[in-house]
C-alpha cells in the first residue's frame, strides 16, 4: 500500500469484546503498527477503573487526545489502535486528529461479553462495569466510516471478515 492509503483503524467495543487481541492480529496481518489504548491511560484513570469507578468524559479527554495524536502519527504508514470509543463524541475527538480513521465495532451480546470478561482475571476493568459500558455504547452511525463485526467467532474469522469488508469498501 502506498503512503496515505494504509488503513488507520480503531478497533472499538465494550471491555471484553476482544479489541486488543483482534487489533494486534489485524495490525500484524496489515503489517502496520499496533497500539493498545489501555496502555495510554494515565495512572489516575487506571486507579479509578481498578476501584470499580467508571471514567467520566473529563477523565477520558486527555486519553482520547493521546489516542488521536498516536493515530495521526501513523497516517503515512497505517496503524491499528484498540480503544473502546463507546460514544460518538469520543470517535469525533479521535477523528479530529485522524479524519480518515475507520472504526471497527466488535459487537457482542452481554452474555458473550460477560463470558469473555470472566476469562480475564486480573484485568483492571472489573466485570462489574460491564453494564456501564453497554449503557454508554453508542453504535456507529450511518455517516461514520466503520464496520460492525460479530465477536462470537474466532479471531482469525474476525480479521478475515474485516479484510473482506475493507476491500469491498475500497
Amino acid at each position: 500500500m502506498s503512503a496515505g492509503s494504509s488503513p488507520l483503524v480503531v478497533v472499538m467495543g465494550v471491555s471484553g469484546s476482544g479489541k486488543s487481541t483482534v487489533g494486534a492480529a489485524l495490525a500484524q496481518r496489515l503489517r502496520v503498527s499496533f497500539e493498545d489504548a489501555d496502555d495510554l491511560h494515565p495512572a489516575a484513570n487506571i486507579a479509578k477503573m481498578s476501584a470499580g469507578i467508571a471514567l467520566d468524559d473529563a477523565d477520558r479527554l486527555p486519553w482520547l487526545e493521546t489516542i488521536g495524536r498516536w493515530l495521526a502519527g501513523q497516517d503515512g504508514s497505517g496503524g491499528v489502535i484498540s480503544c473502546s470509543a463507546l460514544k460518538r463524541a469520543y470517535r469525533d475527538q479521535i477523528r479530529a486528529h485522524a479524519p480518515r480513521a475507520l472504526f471497527v465495532h466488535l459487537h457482542g451480546t452481554r452474555e458473550v461479553i460477560a463470558r469473555r470478561q470472566a476469562s480475564r482475571p486480573g484485568h483492571f476493568m472489573p466485570a462489574s462495569l460491564l453494564d456501564s459500558q453497554f449503557d454508554t455504547l453508542e453504535p456507529l452511525a450511518e455517516d461514520e466510516a466503520g464496520l460492525v463485526i460479530d465477536v462470537d467467532q474466532s479471531v482469525d474469522q474476525v480479521v478475515q471478515q474485516f479484510l473482506q469488508q475493507y476491500v469491498d469498501r475500497n
